[in-house]
Formats: C-alpha cells, structure tokens, sequence
C-alpha cells in the first residue's frame, strides 16, 4: 500500500491562509475582556468582518456539501482544517463549525425533509439560529444511549415529549433543540428512538439550569456554551418536526451516528492544534528560562517531555489522519476501530502535552497570566464527551479480538510443540544435508 503525505498545491494555500488568518486575526481575540467575550450580539459585531473575509476565501462551514454552501470535502481534508481552527477556541464560530451547530446542520443535512431543511437547517447555516443536540439524561449513563427514557407519543398529527435530559450544550441560548427520545420501546433499542426538532419556546420545556463544569465553574445560566439540564414535561411538536418524517420513525441511532463519527475526527484534529500551541509554548519557555546553573532546555528532563510530547502528537496526527482516510473509503460504520483509537489516544495526548508545558512554565503555567490552565481545564472533558475512553477502548478491544481464535491447550507459538512440525517440514533438506557430510 502506497502512502503520499503530501496535500495538492491548491489545498494547501488554504491551509496556508488558515494558518495565517488564525494566527493574525483570530487568536488576537482572546485578549477581549471576559464580558465582551460573552456579549454575544457584541462578539458578533467585532468577528462579523472576519467571518465575511472566510466566506471570500470560500472556507466557510467546509465540512458541509457544496449545495449546502459547504466545500463537499473529505474527512482527510477537513482534518487537516481542523488541525489549524483548533489552536483557539474562537476558531470554529468564525469558519462556521462551531459545535454544536456543526454536527446539528450536518445531522439536519443527511436525514431532514426538504421542509426541515428550509425551515431549520439554512437558517441555522445564515447564523440566524443556534441550536442544540439534546441526549444525555441524568438517569441513564450517556456512553449507553440505549437506556434513553424520555419518550415521545404519537397523538393525532402531534408527539407528546416527556423526560429530562442534561449536558445538551448550548441548551439555554439555543432556537431550537435536536431531542433524541424513545418513540417506541418494544423494539430493539436501536430501532426505537427517533429525533425531533423541538423549538425552545415551545410550552412544557423547561430550561432548568446550566450545569457549571471545569472549564466554565462561574457559568451563568443563558450565557453561551453552557450545557442545560431540560425538562420536557408533555411539550407537543408537530409530526412535522420529526427528523426525516415518516421515514425518520426509529432512525435515531442511524442519525446520531451520522452526526458523531465525524465529529471525532474533526475533535481528535483540533486537540492536534491545541497541543502544538501548548507544546509552542513549552519550547519557548524551555529555551528562555535560565535555571539552576542552565537553561531549561538543557535540562534532560524538559528534553524528555519535550522528545516524548513531540513523538506522541505525531503518533496521534498519523493515526487520526489515516482514520479519516479510512472513513472516506469505506465510511463510518467500517471505521469504528480507527475512529475509536484516535479518540482516547488523541484525547491523553492533548492532556499530556498542556501538562508537561504547565509544568515547564512552573507557577506562571498554573496562573491565569497564561492559557495553559484554561487549555487544561478544557481538555478533560476531553476524555468524557463523544463517549467516555473506556467504551472507545472496549470497542477496539472486542473488534480486534474477533480476529483471533482459541486454541486447545498449547499456545500456536510454543517452541517445544513446533519442533517437531519442523523436523517433519525440513526433513527432506534435513536428510538431503546429512547424506552429503563427510564420514
């Protein structure tokens, strides 16, 4: 099998401009004050020019089909963008990725009516609506989606929704919520969810709370990117608003998948870009601090994180990209063990790197003065969401094991069982020798 690593001369003048657009224009908007940050009309005024200057360049929301005003790419492709839009954090809302509307738009792409698609998808796409991916509940653990208990009921030309969730990001500031429930329960779980658009000022839902988590423990309740505790407490939406319509019935699972199996790659790409910025950062410090007699960098154990950082993130760069080579040959559904290796090992990795560069920064890295303590907040969560490690590590263990079988007794590769099948497979070359020696 022949490898190329090399991109087409076209494509990688994007990825050039990228980086410079990122680098000069982008990351500069970290140093706006928090509550600028979080006025989002204002935020939006100060990145509209930026997001206009993307759409010139024809980048805008690349991961979506060209109909859809999207570039039709890969996931090879739109891994290596990724790698870029993940250094900073304000990356994705200014190139039209943003989870979740990303992943909402792409769902929304591949299994809505072209109703749906009028009505909710392309205002989604113009930013006119935010939105929200609504599974997990509090009382059924969120790496088994097959224990979902918020169900809906068919009345007439209406569902009836009832049930909690939590954890659906973006939940309180969202138009509308893309709600993943049981529409029937006496078939395989697989076959019994459905989706539903649920527009949040629909009445009976509930926004209880945002949860506050690591990387945001002062959150606010309405503030963007909070993950809202819902109630659906008998919130009727028409037949119209089930995802797909009639054929949408039973095609939850089949949808979400759709919508996560990219999203990994896309995830495991971007933590690539935050740890070169971590690991950027490590090396200027390693290289600028005079310490104990010498510079840091001449320090084994700094050479040692800084060797070892730099071989795991290309370890992790190479497998996510051949995972999503993988996907674009033969899609998601064959991709599982690719996709789930490069989600726990892309995930250690990001935590590695930020926490030997925090280390390096000694006091200064622990401070707020830098963005390693947030980039390090941030990137535990990165072991939980899109599905715990564990249940990654689960899968590529089972997968790889069907390939193998057991064998009674005596393992294949035991020296004293194989003696005698070489004897017997070399015996003709064996006598053939033994004739031709000299007495």
């Amino acid at each position: 099998m022949a490898w190329d690593f090399e991109t087409e001369p076209a494509f990688e003048a994007k990825l050039a401009w990228m980086r410079a657009f990122v680098r000069e224009e982008v990351i500069p908007l970290e140093g706006l004050p928090a509550e600028t940050q979080k006025d989002i009309p204002r935020l939006d005024a100060i990145t509209a020019p930026l997001k206009e200057e993307v759409r010139k360049q024809g980048l805008w929301a690349m991961h979506l089909p060209p109909e859809l005003g999207g570039g039709g790419l890969g996931q090879l492709q739109l891994g290596l963008m990724n790698e870029i839009l993940g250094t900073t954090t304000f990356a994705p809302r200014i190139f039209g990725t943003n989870a979740p509307d990303t992943g909402n738009a792409e769902l929304l792409s591949l299994g809505a009516t072209e109703d749906q698609k009028r009505d909710w998808m392309e205002p989604l796409l113009a930013g006119k609506y935010r939105s929200a991916f609504s599974m997990t509940e509090p009382d059924t653990p969120g790496s088994d989606p097959t224990q979902l208990k918020t169900s809906a009921v068919r009345d007439g030309g209406e569902w009836v929704i009832d049930g909690r969730k939590w954890f659906t990001s973006n939940g309180s500031s969202a138009d509308f919520l893309l709600a993943m429930v049981v529409t029937n329960p006496d078939v395989h779980p697989y076959q019994g969810s459905s989706m539903f658009i649920v527009p949040t000022d629909t009445p009976g839902l509930k926004i209880v709370r945002d949860v506050a988590v690591m990387d945001h423990p002062d959150h606010v309740t309405g503030e963007p990117g909070g993950h809202s505790e819902v109630r659906y407490e008998s919130v009727r939406v028409p037949h119209a608003n089930l995802v797909g319509g009639d054929q949408g019935i039973g095609q939850g699972f089949a949808l979400a998948q759709k919508r996560l199996g990219p999203g990994r790659i896309h995830h495991a790409m971007r933590w690539l870009g935050q740890s070169r910025r971590a690991f950027d950062m490590m090396c200027e410090r390693a290289v600028s601090r005079f310490a104990h007699g010498s510079y840091l960098a001449e320090k084994q154990m700094v050479q040692d994180w800084i060797a070892t950082s730099e071989a795991e993130m290309r370890a992790a760069k190479l497998l996510t990209l051949q995972a999503a080579w993988h996907m674009d040959k033969h899609g998601a559904a064959a991709s599982r063990v690719e996709i789930g290796i490069i989600k726990f090992w892309g995930a250690q990795v990001l935590f590695n790197v930020i926490d030997r560069a925090i280390q390096t920064h000694g006091a200064l890295g622990f401070s707020t003065d830098m963005p390693l303590e947030a980039m390090y907040r941030r990137a535990r969560a990165a072991r939980i969401y899109d599905g715990p490690d564990e249940v990654h590590k689960v899968t590529v263990a089972r997968k790889t094991l069907k390939n193998y079988s057991a064998v009674p007794d005596i393992p294949t590769e035991h020296i004293e069982n194989r003696r005698a099948a070489a004897q017997a497979k070399f015996a003709d070359a064996l006598d053939a020798y033994a004739a031709n020696m000299p007495i």
